[in-house]
């Protein structure tokens, strides 16, 4: 298990991380198909991100591309993957926090091969179905504002509308790093 996943599955105590074939969690409400759906898209969201990233060399993997930027995440293709892990293992922490745990977000660890992220990918995967085997009760649309999760960047999501916001995440870096590839060629 990569060091990212090992921090955060230290802080919710899980033993180790799962893998969850069937994507079908347990649940007393109606909304199961929907949690399959949310884990099932963002697994898929992971999948080609991989797929684009699966043997790039270290060279490729380090190379600065986008020298102007004042985003430290946007550099590389490495810093955008580091953003990226940090930012998927940050979703389901801030779901955990909303509901009495008080975890710290994992820090920002720039790892040092493909196969590396390939893997913390996985991991970090891992750690967002964990939640919803955690939480099987856990209520996907909130309409109250309220009882809506405050992310660290002050806006009000819902667990259906944070973990919208995850997949699409995934789906714009991995159109960034493409195109960071076209540009390297």
């Amino acid at each position: 298990m990569c060091r990212l996943a090992t921090e955060c599955a230290t802080q919710s105590k899980i033993s180790t991380i799962r893998t969850f074939p069937s994507m079908i969690y347990p649940t007393s409400h109606t909304d199961a198909g929907a949690k399959s759906a949310l884990t099932d898209e963002y697994s898929r969201a992971i999948t080609e991100l991989k797929t684009v990233i699966a043997g790039l060399d270290d060279e490729t993997l380090c190379r600065i591309v986008d020298t102007e930027t004042k985003d430290e995440d946007c550099r590389s293709i490495q810093t955008i993957l580091t953003h990226v892990v940090k930012a998927g293992y940050g979703y389901a922490i801030a779901v955990r926090n909303s509901k009495g745990e008080a975890l710290d977000y994992p820090s920002r660890i720039q790892l040092p091969t493909a196969a590396a992220y390939v893997a913390e990918l996985d991991a970090m995967m891992a750690y967002n179905e964990e939640l919803f085997w955690d939480y099987p009760d856990l209520k996907l649309e909130e309409y109250d504002p309220v009882n809506k999760i405050k992310v660290r960047w002050g806006q009000l999501y819902d667990v259906d509308q944070l973990f919208e916001h995850a997949i699409v995440h995934i789906l714009r870096h991995r159109r960034q790093v493409e195109n960071f590839l076209k540009k390297m060629e």
